[in-house]
């Protein structure tokens, strides 16, 4: 019996979050649909993946040279793929909706960018600035030719909703679903330590809010405590990292450490004492899920996003995004152990939705995984 095809197409996936999406899927694939199912990845690398023995690869290493590359695969090339693969689903995990024939499509979206509120500050990011203007009509193309539309929260799901004016019953909501490769640690926090440690793990943005943390790190400074907050960045990435580490690299307990593997992140949160995540935009927030798992605080912005990537903790307390004074307090309750937590709560989103790759397939799909 021939198998049918499933085309998961990823060519501009190479690193970050979005890269830990596409290795988790092709997890959940590889372990339990290549039985079933011919399975064919597009991907920038091949030799990025050398692990899934039973995946086809396609390799596109001029995917990233430049938008051209991107639009002349997504649009024209890979309408001639479709045609020699006749896939059953083609999934494609970034943003794109590609110009393709396959019995069902489905397009990930990944990218906040239309729906952040641009400020002064992002004209240290312009190529940020053009993403915002144009990324809902990158969005645009093609999107209604999909079968599903797939985001990771409900707050998403109403603005691709209002936007595009697509059904909610084609946008799913899909919860991401990563190893997590933390050995669980439920130890509190030590008074005996020389120094309290905060960590922030993300790539810089405007909108990541570096600066709200920096500014409460010069207000606390003034109580002469012993702490320490460290940063993944070390000012080389981008425009707005240079101005980061130019304003505030003179504070001696700030620490520049640069970009980190994903192991070395995960052995710092567990040598860490609390999460500072005061980002005013996510799709999810992957620090937040992997950092829960260690049973320690967590301060964070006060939104939306937060509230749904959070669910029922009980070490987390809440900030306004750009309320210095209010995170400089907070910091200082971690440091002499008397914070206060807050109360959440665990929402579920409304149909469909998925809490896991199984149940995401198991809808693609359409039922075609239980048969």
């Amino acid at each position: 019996m021939t198998k049918k095809t499933i085309v998961i197409s990823a060519i501009n996936l190479r690193s970050g979050g979005t890269l830990t999406i596409l290795q988790e899927c092709l997890k959940f694939v590889s372990k339990n649909l290549t039985e079933r199912y011919k399975v064919v990845a597009l991907v920038h690398k091949k030799d990025m993946f050398p692990q899934f023995k039973d995946i086809e690869f396609i390799e596109f290493p001029d995917s990233v040279k430049s938008y051209f590359f991107r639009i002349y695969y997504e649009y024209f090339y890979f309408k001639k793929i479709s045609k020699k693969l006749n896939p059953y689903l083609w999934i494609s995990l970034h943003d794109m909706t590609p110009n393709v024939i396959s019995k069902i499509k489905a397009v990930y979206c990944h990218n906040p960018t239309p729906f952040c509120k641009i400020s002064l500050k992002a004209l240290k990011e312009p190529k940020f600035i053009l993403f915002n203007l144009f990324y809902k009509y990158i969005y645009k193309v093609n999107i209604h030719s999909n079968d599903f539309v797939i985001v990771q929260q409900e707050w998403l799901r109403e603005k691709f909703s209002q936007m595009f004016e697509i059904p909610k019953g084609k946008i799913i909501v899909a919860y991401p679903e990563t190893e997590i490769l933390i050995h669980n640690n439920t130890l509190e926090l030590n008074n005996n330590k020389e120094k309290t440690i905060f960590f922030y793990p993300v790539f810089p943005r405007f909108f990541k809010n570096f600066e709200v943390i920096c500014e409460a790190v010069k207000l606390l400074n003034q109580k002469d405590k012993k702490f320490e907050v460290i940063f993944t960045i070390d000012g080389k990435e981008n425009r707005y990292s240079k101005w980061l580490f130019k304003k505030y690299g003179n504070i001696k307990n700030i620490k520049f450490i640069g970009l980190q593997s994903r192991e070395k992140i995960y052995e710092i949160y567990n040598e860490v004492d609390c999460l500072i995540f005061p980002s005013k935009l996510e799709t999810w927030g992957l620090p937040l899920s992997e950092f829960k798992t260690i049973n320690k605080p967590i301060i964070v912005s006060d939104l939306p996003y937060v509230h749904e990537t959070i669910g029922k903790y009980d070490k987390v307390v809440f900030s306004p995004p750009d309320d210095f004074i209010s995170l400089s307090k907070l910091m200082n309750d971690i440091i002499e152990n008397k914070i206060k937590f807050h109360e959440t709560f665990q929402k579920t989103p409304t149909p469909p939705f998925a809490r896991n790759w199984a149940e995401l397939f198991g809808i693609l799909l359409k039922g075609d995984i239980n048969e």
